[in-house]
């Protein structure tokens, strides 16, 4: 028998090359697109829309709340936020138009979110006005009201503009205005690269807002230096697109793309510890054992906005006794079929109009879109292109509707078979926006 025949190959040949092939594949996937940009998007837009509406319903009462007429005194708070060092802008003066001008700044902020312009600054904006008003009275606020809490500072690090935005709008202008193509529809501002006079604006008006905050000593040192850091990354992103739009602007595309994702995973693991925790501790309540939870908050009257409705739901022993082993049920079960996409649908489907029962029965609206919102980071792509697509065709029917191009985005057809938060993998635009 020659030596060729008698030669068996190794059952782990091939086996680096496979392995070389599979970290190649997951670094692109994470340092080559932004994942799950409508995603992002939409959480942008639902969280934003859920902040605004709540300090335009409470306008009247925002004295009370968060101002000088609030029951937590404006001492109290100060001496609460020695000992923790929450952030919050309202404590550097105990004026009433100190307090109007912050409360003002956090609907601008939130405007200027929902509506994606100028998306970047604008989340820095929107968490400084969430934090501000919430450490200011944290006896004031719910489970809603945490979630908004944290999710203000996740969506910061979030290129959460890339679609269903005005950033997004500006810059298909500007690629469009590159191209040759409309150039008399075209700012200059859009078709010069790196030129952003508005945000250069902004850009000064926030960094000469931190040299007066640091020099009267109103910001604590890790303030200081996140708010400082994200003054310097804006920054050096404008000076690359107009400078050197190169390499150094992919260096930094890689970068965001890396902070991007690692923010989305953050945001999707904090939504599956929100929704386990909470089933859990129900778990280990004896109404919730026994099936009769849901029926003594129906019987509240801070909780009864349509006290026929409770009454009568509260009257119905298999409904309450089903309801309430649902919500164990689909809470405890969510975060473990994240991996099976049907099943993750359907509990998700759940979830949501849960919360939408829990508005309308026990009259917590804020909380309910602060859930959904939270929630819609597993929608799946396809149906958010889907959505919004309809939304466009019912807002301007005889518009035309080009699909917005994100990294690693496919087109409808190629998209349909992507999960919530899949990447697609596709060329990057010319001009991506956070």
């Amino acid at each position: 028998m020659s030596a060729r025949a008698s030669f068996v190959p190794s059952p782990f040949a091939g086996l680096g090359k496979g392995l070389d092939r599979a970290v190649a594949r997951g670094i692109n996937a994470i340092t080559g697109r932004a994942i799950g940009p409508y995603q992002s998007a939409i959480i942008r837009i639902g969280f934003s829309l859920t902040w605004l509406l709540f300090l335009l319903r409470e306008f009247p009462h925002r004295a009370e709340l968060y101002g000088p007429d609030a029951p937590w005194s404006w001492d109290l708070a100060k001496r609460l936020v020695a000992g923790n060092h929450a952030f919050t802008v309202l404590l550097w003066n105990d004026g009433r138009a100190w307090f109007e001008c912050v409360y003002a700044f956090a609907i601008v902020a939130s405007a200027m979110l929902l509506l994606g312009w100028r998306t970047r600054t604008a989340s820095v904006f929107f968490m400084i006005g969430v934090l501000s008003l919430q450490n200011r009275s944290v006896f004031e606020g719910d489970g809603g009201d945490n979630v908004i809490h944290l999710m203000a500072i996740y969506l910061v690090f979030t290129r959460c503009g890339q679609v269903w935005s005005l950033d997004r709008r500006r810059a298909a202008r500007g690629e469009a205005a590159e191209a040759g193509a409309g150039p008399s529809a075209v700012s200059a501002s859009d078709a010069e690269p790196g030129a952003d006079p508005v945000g250069v604006a902004l850009w000064a008006v926030f960094g000469f807002a931190l040299v007066a905050a640091t020099l009267f000593g109103k910001l604590s040192t890790g303030w200081a230096v996140l708010f400082w850091l994200f003054w310097l990354v804006q920054a050096l992103w404008w000076a690359v697109r107009r400078v050197a739009p190169g390499e150094p602007r992919t260096v930094l595309d890689i970068v965001a793309n890396v902070i991007h994702n690692g923010a989305m995973l953050v945001i999707v693991a904090e939504v599956c510890l929100i929704y386990s925790t909470a089933g859990w501790y129900k778990i280990q309540g004896s109404r919730w054992q026994d099936g009769t939870a849901l029926y003594y908050p129906l019987h509240l009257d801070d909780f009864t906005p349509w006290p026929a409705l409770s009454h009568a739901l509260a009257g119905n022993e298999l409904m309450v006794m089903l309801i309430t082993y649902g919500t164990v049920i689909v809470q405890v079960a969510f975060p473990f079929t994240l991996f099976n996409r049907r099943v993750k649908n359907v509990l998700l489907v759940a979830m949501m109009l849960e919360h939408a029962s829990i508005a309308v029965v026990l009259g917590l609206p804020f909380f309910s879109l602060a859930m959904i919102a939270a929630d819609a980071v597993f929608l799946p792509t396809a149906f958010l292109v889907w959505a919004g697509d309809r939304l466009v065709r019912r807002l301007r029917p005889g518009a035309a509707r080009p699909r917005p191009v994100v990294h690693g985005q496919r087109t409808a057809p190629d998209d349909a078979s992507a999960g919530p938060g899949e990447p697609a993998v596709g060329p990057p635009p010319p001009s991506a926006v956070t």
